[in-house]
């Protein structure tokens, strides 16, 4: 199909609190093509979180519309699946019914989905856990059963509500390369929320950063630096240039929302 495969066409989003009216985002257009992996980040409150519910189809725009293969989404939306910061994995269910939870709500049997869970959780290392409970894991564990999950579904968009904000820094980064490696084999388009600069130039093709609230597009800069983007990369100059122009934008927004609260 040609065009994006996601499509912000000038959305808007209100909500009515005790306080009154919430403007949280306001004339919001973007473009995703299929397979691309774009960050999204901005000061707390700017509405990057809302972007990717309504895109998931948890809320509805008040204005504008968002498109997911040329057809408005209009309600809960299959084709999307989601990883939150909390892992959000069923207690009760052992990491491989976790796992097989997604092809089970479409109807595929039990030995096939059983199947499918092995295999992911083979990918990411945990192998013989299959039988373990998500609390008896550690945080980057349970992470990567919520990231098998989310794939183990085949979703044509996966979506990153900063998953592993929570985690130390050295499982972190473990973290974005297994995500990295695990889209790029499998083609999965995504978008992902982070508040941290350096998260969002090691995993993305392309960056959005969103203004204080109500939440528009202030910028939107390509990242051609080379993959992998390991320390190496990250120790460059063209990364710390980037770095400083992303730090300065967002900066920018968060005196911007300092000065107005």
């Amino acid at each position: 199909m040609s065009g994006p495969l996601i499509r912000f066409d000038r959305v808007g989003k209100r909500f009515v609190a005790r306080a009154g009216e919430v403007h949280a985002v306001q004339d919001f257009t973007l473009e995703v093509a299929r397979g691309e992996v774009v960050c999204i980040v901005g000061p707390s409150g700017c509405g990057k979180s809302t972007v990717l519910n309504m895109l998931a189809g948890f809320v509805r725009p008040t204005t504008g519309r968002v498109l997911l293969e040329g057809q408005p989404v209009e309600g809960v939306e299959p084709r999307c699946g989601m990883i939150f910061q909390s892992y959000a994995l069923f207690p009760w269910m052992t990491v491989l019914e976790n796992v097989a939870y997604g092809p089970r709500v479409r109807g595929v049997g039990r030995r096939e989905r059983r199947a499918i869970a092995r295999r992911w959780l083979e990918r990411v290392g945990l192998a013989g856990f299959e039988r373990a409970y998500p609390g008896e894991l550690s945080g980057g564990m349970q992470q990567r059963v919520a990231l098998c999950r989310a794939l183990a579904n085949e979703p044509e968009v996966l979506l990153c509500d900063e998953p592993f904000a929570a985690l130390d820094a050295m499982t972190r980064q473990a973290m974005q390369q297994e995500l990295l490696r695990m889209v790029a084999g499998s083609g999965q388009t995504v978008l992902f929320i982070t508040h941290s600069i350096d998260e969002a130039l090691v995993l993305s093709d392309r960056i959005v950063v969103m203004t204080a609230r109500p939440g528009r597009i202030k910028a939107e800069l390509a990242n051609e630096l080379p993959r992998p983007r390991g320390l190496e990369v990250q120790l460059t100059e063209a990364f710390l240039q980037m770095k400083r122009r992303l730090w300065e934008l967002v900066a920018e927004e968060v005196r911007e929302l300092v000065h107005t609260t």
